[in-house]
C-alpha cells in the first residue's frame, strides 16, 4: 500500500509508576504523564507510515498539538491511535487519540517530515561541533 491518507496504528502500554507524572517530573500526581501520553501518540504515528517509506527514510515530528482530557491510574492500559490524514510533499498531518479502559483520554494533531536518515544524522553532527 503507497502512502496514503488513511494509514494507521495503534499502540498499547500499561501504566507504570515510571510512566507517572510524578516520576517523569511533568507534575506530582500517579497517573499517566502528559508526556508519556503524546510520545505513545508519536510512535503510534511513527508505525503508521513506516513500511511504506523507502529505504533509508524515517519522519521526524515538528509539530504537536494535544489536549490532555483525564486521568489515567497506574496499572490501567492506554492505548493511542494515529491516522495519516493529510500528505504535502513531505509533511504528513496525523489525527491522534489516547484511549484507557474507561474512556478517551487525549486527542489532537500531530505534523511530521519525511527525512533521509543519513543527511538528518550529518545535520545532528554539525549542530553538536
Amino acid at each position: 500500500m503507497p502512502l496514503e491518507p488513511g494509514l494507521s496504528a495503534r499502540i498499547e502500554r500499561r501504566v507504570t509508576p515510571e510512566l507517572t507524572a510524578s516520576a517523569f517530573g511533568s507534575g506530582l500526581v500517579n497517573g499517566l504523564a502528559t508526556p508519556m501520553m503524546i510520545a505513545l501518540m508519536e510512535q503510534a504515528a511513527v508505525e503508521a507510515v513506516a513500511a511504506e517509506l523507502e529505504e533509508g527514510q524515517s519522519t521526524v515530528g515538528t509539530k504537536l498539538e494535544v489536549s490532555h482530557l483525564a486521568p489515567t491510574p497506574v496499572g490501567m492500559l492506554v492505548r493511542a491511535r494515529a491516522e495519516l490524514e493529510e500528505i504535502d510533499r513531505r509533511r504528513l498531518v496525523f489525527s491522534v487519540v489516547a484511549e484507557d479502559e474507561v474512556g478517551e483520554i487525549g486527542r489532537g494533531s500531530h505534523e511530521r517530515f519525511i527525512i533521509e536518515l543519513s543527511s538528518f544524522e550529518e545535520k545532528i553532527a554539525d549542530r553538536g561541533n
